[in-house]
C-alpha cells in the first residue's frame, strides 16, 4: 500500500512537472517567434520537438521490448491524427468561439497538406502493399528508398516554405492589422538567445518526463486490457503538449496562420525527419521494424486527409469545422481503444 502511494505521489509529481516544462518550452518559442518572425518561428519549435521525438522512439527501439518495432508507425501515426484533427480541430473550435470566422493564407496549407498526404502514404500505407515481404513491412532497401524520399521530400517543403514562397506562410494583411504581436517591438538579441536555451532545456525536459511517465502508462494499459497502441497515442499525446498549446493560444488571438503553420509542420517533421533517422537505426542495428497501418486507421487517416483538404480549401474556417475535426479526433481515439 506504502509503494503504491509513493508511486501514486511521483507520477503527480511528474506529471506536474511535465505541464511546467510545457508551458515553459511554449512562452520561450513565442519569444523565439516573434523575433524571427514567421514561418520560422514555429518551425523551430517543430524541428526542436520532432528532434527529441525521434532519440525517445530509437531509445525505446534500442531497448528490444515486446512491440518495440511497432513504436515507430505509432508514434507517426498518432502525431498526425492529433495534429490534422485534434489540434487543428481544438484551434478552429477555441478560435471560432471568440471570434465567429478566421482567415489564413491556403496556398500554403494545401501544399503542406499535399505534402503529408505523400508522406503518410509512403511510410504507413505502402508497406502494405508491396509484395517483396509478407506482412506490413518493408524490405531494407525498400526502407532506405522510402527513407531518403521522405526526407528529400520534406527538405523540398522546407526550401518552399522558408525561401521560394515564404509569404505563403505569412499572415494576410487585415490579419497582421489585428496582431498586436506583429506591432510590438522585438525582444533583444540576448532575450532571444536565453530563451533559446530555455526552450531547449525544456523540451528536454518534457521528453524525458514523457520516457519515466511511459513504464506507468505501458502498465495502466495493460492492466486495463487496451491496445498497445494506446501508448503510442500516449507518448504521441505527451510530446506534442509544447505545440498544442502553442497553436491553441494563437488561434484564441486569432492568429491561425500561425496555428496551421505549427500545427502542419509538427507533423511533416514528425514524419520527414522521424522515420528517416529510424529507418537508418534499423537498417544499421539490424533491428525489425514494421510501418504498415491496418485498414481500419487507413480509412481514418484518409477521411482526415480528405475533411483536412476541405476545410483547408478557401481560406476561411469557423466554428463547425472545429466541431468535425474534433469528432473525427475522438472516433479515432474511441476505435484505437475498441477496434
Amino acid at each position: 500500500m506504502t509503494n503504491l502511494l509513493s508511486q501514486t505521489w511521483f507520477i503527480a509529481l511528474m506529471s506536474v512537472t511535465l505541464i511546467g516544462a510545457v508551458l515553459s518550452a511554449v512562452h520561450h518559442a513565442e519569444v523565439i517567434a516573434h523575433k524571427t518572425g514567421e514561418p520560422f518561428g514555429t518551425l523551430i519549435l517543430s524541428i526542436s520537438v520532432t528532434i527529441i521525438e525521434v532519440s525517445l522512439i530509437i531509445s525505446m527501439m534500442l531497448t528490444g521490448h515486446e512491440g518495440s518495432e511497432f513504436i515507430a508507425r505509432d508514434a507517426v501515426f498518432a502525431t498526425v491524427m492529433i495534429v490534422i484533427n485534434g489540434v487543428i480541430g481544438l484551434c478552429i473550435f477555441m478560435g471560432g468561439l471568440t471570434h465567429h470566422e478566421m482567415t489564413f493564407r491556403n496556398e500554403g496549407t494545401n501544399s503542406a497538406l499535399a505534402v503529408l498526404t505523400a508522406l503518410a502514404t509512403f511510410i504507413l500505407v505502402m508497406p502494405i502493399v508491396t509484395v517483396s515481404t509478407p506482412g506490413p513491412d518493408f524490405t531494407k532497401s525498400q526502407l532506405a528508398f522510402a527513407g531518403i524520399a521522405s526526407f528529400a521530400l520534406y527538405i523540398a517543403f522546407l526550401f518552399f516554405q522558408t525561401v521560394s514562397h515564404r509569404d505563403y506562410y505569412l499572415p494576410k494583411t487585415e490579419d497582421k492589422k489585428k496582431d498586436s504581436n506583429f506591432h510590438a517591438l522585438k525582444p533583444s538579441n540576448m532575450k532571444t538567445a536565453v530563451s533559446g536555451a530555455l526552450l531547449i532545456l525544456s523540451l528536454i525536459t518534457v521528453v524525458g518526463l514523457a520516457e519515466l511517465l511511459s513504464p506507468a502508462i505501458e502498465r495502466g494499459v495493460a492492466a486495463a486490457g487496451a491496445p498497445k497502441t494506446i501508448v503510442g497515442i500516449a507518448i504521441a499525446l505527451l510530446v506534442l503538449m509544447p505545440e498544442g498549446f502553442a497553436a491553441v493560444r494563437a488561434a484564441k488571438a486569432n492568429r491561425l496562420q500561425s496555428s496551421l503553420n505549427l500545427a502542419l509542420g509538427s507533423a511533416l517533421a514528425s514524419i520527414g525527419l522521424t522515420i528517416p533517422t529510424v529507418a537508418a537505426i534499423a537498417i544499421f542495428f539490424n533491428l525489425p521494424l514494421s510501418l504498415g497501418i491496418s485498414d481500419l486507421n487507413m480509412t481514418l487517416m484518409y477521411l482526415s486527409f480528405f475533411i483536412g483538404a476541405l476545410t483547408l480549401a478557401i481560406g476561411r474556417t469557423t466554428l463547425l469545422q472545429g466541431v468535425v475535426h474534433i469528432i473525427i479526433f475522438l472516433e479515432y481515439l474511441f476505435l484505437s481503444l475498441v477496434p
